[in-house]
C-alpha cells in the first residue's frame, strides 16, 4: 500500500476520490438533515403549489394577468419581466458604453474628461443606490398627471411614468412587424455575401445604403400590402389619469436608467481598453492610405477593437441580468419581486420557489453566454 501512495500518479488519484467522497457525503448530509427538518415541522413539498390560485395583482404584466390565475402564471409574468428588463438594459448598455468608451479617447480635451468624470462618478457609486435615486429623487418628484411634461401632445411623461402612442394589433401592424424583421435579415445576408466578395476580389460594396432603402421601403409596401389600417391608441388625460396608448412605469425606467448607467462605464472601459490595444502602426497605417479618423476608427480601429473587447463585456452583460434582481427595491415585478417574494410568502415553500428562482438566472446567464462566445468566436481574424 505504502508503494502504491508513492507513486505520483495513483496518490493523485486516491487523493481526488477522498475528496469526492467527502463532498458527496457533505450533500447527503445536508439533504437527509433538511428532508427531516421538513417532515418534523410538516412543511409542504412539491411543486403543487403552482396551480394554486396567486390572489395578488401584478400592475405590469406582458401577458394577459388576474388575481385567480396560477403560481406557475405568476412564474411565467416574472421571468418574461426579467428577461424585458434585461434585453432593454443590455441594448441601452452597449450604445452608451461604446459611445463613452470612444469619446473617453476624444482629442477634445473636454469631451475626453466628462467622459472620465461620468465613468468614475457612476461606476463608484453602489447601483442599488443609483436604482433609488433615480426612482425616489427624480421619477418620484415629477408632477401629477394633470400637470405633466408634455411633448408634442404624444408623449406624456409624470409621476407615474411616461406615456405614449401604442398600435393597433392587426393585419397591418403585423405585416409592417415581419418586413422590418425581414429588412434586416435581408441586410445580414447582404453584407455576408459582401464580406465574402470582398476577401474572394478585394472590391468593396456599399451595403448600408441598401440596408437603410431595404428599412424604410420594406415597410412601406407592407403597409398597403397589408390593408394600409395602421392605427394607434394615444394617451389622454381622463379624471386623474391618462387613458390610451403605453405605459412604462417609473419603477420600469428607474431600473432602465441605473442599469444602464452603472453597466455603460464597465463597458466603456472594456471598449477603450480595446481601442488603446491596437497597434499603433495599425492607425499610421490607416493614415498613410488617406483614411480620414472618422474611416480609421470604423475600418481599422473598431474591428479589431471590438474582438479585444467582448469577453470583459459579456461579463458585464451576465451582471446586468443578474444585477436586474435589485428590482424588488423599488417594486418591479421580475422574478425575484413576484415570485421569489409575494408567491414564497403566501405558499412557504421556500426550497422549491428559490431553486427555481436560481435555475432561471443560471439558464439566461447560460444561454447568453453561449450566445456571445459564439459571436466572439465568429469575430476572430480567420488567418490564412
Amino acid at each position: 500500500m505504502l508503494a502504491l501512495l508513492r507513486n505520483q500518479k495513483i496518490r493523485g488519484i486516491f487523493f481526488q476520490l477522498l475528496t469526492v467522497i467527502g463532498l458527496v457525503a457533505f450533500l447527503w448530509y445536508i439533504g437527509s438533515n433538511t428532508v427531516a427538518n421538513i417532515e418534523q415541522r410538516g412543511i409542504q413539498t412539491g411543486f403543487g403549489f403552482l396551480d394554486g390560485t396567486a390572489g395578488f395583482g401584478i400592475d405590469q404584466s406582458p401577458i394577459a394577468y388576474t388575481e385567480e390565475n396560477t403560481h406557475g402564471r405568476v412564474f411565467i409574468v416574472g421571468l418574461l419581466n426579467t428577461l424585458i428588463i434585461a434585453f432593454v438594459g443590455i441594448l441601452c448598455a452597449t450604445i452608451v458604453g461604446l459611445l463613452i468608451g470612444i469619446l473617453r479617447l476624444s482629442n477634445n480635451w473636454l469631451i475626453a474628461r466628462l467622459a472620465k468624470a461620468y465613468i468614475d462618478f457612476f461606476r463608484n457609486i453602489p447601483l442599488l443606490l443609483q436604482i433609488l435615486f433615480w426612482y425616489n429623487v427624480v421619477l418620484r418628484s415629477m408632477p401629477s398627471p394633470k400637470q405633466s411634461f408634455n411633448f408634442f401632445d404624444i408623449f406624456f411623461i409624470n409621476n407615474r411614468g411616461l406615456y405614449f402612442p401604442l398600435p393597433e394589433y392587426n393585419a397591418t401592424f403585423f405585416t409592417m412587424l415581419a418586413s422590418v424583421i425581414g429588412a434586416f435579415i435581408a441586410s445580414i445576408v447582404l453584407n455576408t455575401w459582401a464580406n465574402r466578395r470582398k476577401l474572394a476580389t478585394g472590391k468593396d460594396f456599399m451595403v448600408f445604403p441598401f440596408a437603410i432603402g431595404m428599412l424604410i421601403l420594406f415597410p412601406v409596401l407592407a403597409y398597403f400590402i397589408g390593408g394600409s389600417h395602421l392605427n394607434f391608441s394615444y394617451p389622454e388625460l381622463m379624471g386623474f389619469n391618462f387613458k390610451g396608448g403605453k405605459t412604462l412605469s417609473p419603477e420600469f425606467l428607474a431600473l432602465t436608467f441605473a442599469l444602464t448607467i452603472y453597466t455603460a462605464t464597465f463597458i466603456a472601459e472594456a471598449v477603450r481598453s480595446g481601442i488603446e490595444a491596437v497597434s499603433h502602426g495599425q492607425k499610421e497605417a490607416a493614415i498613410s492610405l488617406g483614411f480620414s479618423p472618422y474611416q480609421s476608427l470604423k475600418l481599422v480601429v473598431l474591428p479589431q477593437a471590438i474582438r479585444i473587447s467582448i469577453p470583459p463585456i459579456i461579463n458585464q452583460y451576465l451582471n446586468l441580468i443578474k444585477n436586474s434582481s435589485l428590482a424588488t427595491a423599488v417594486g418591479y415585478p421580475e422574478i425575484v419581486t413576484v415570485f421569489a417574494g409575494t408567491s414564497l410568502n403566501q405558499v412557504g415553500q421556500a426550497i422549491e420557489i428559490i431553486s427555481m428562482t436560481m435555475l432561471v438566472y443560471l439558464i439566461i446567464s447560460l444561454i447568453v453566454s453561449a450566445i456571445l462566445n459564439w459571436f466572439n468566436h465568429k469575430m476572430k481574424i480567420q488567418e490564412r
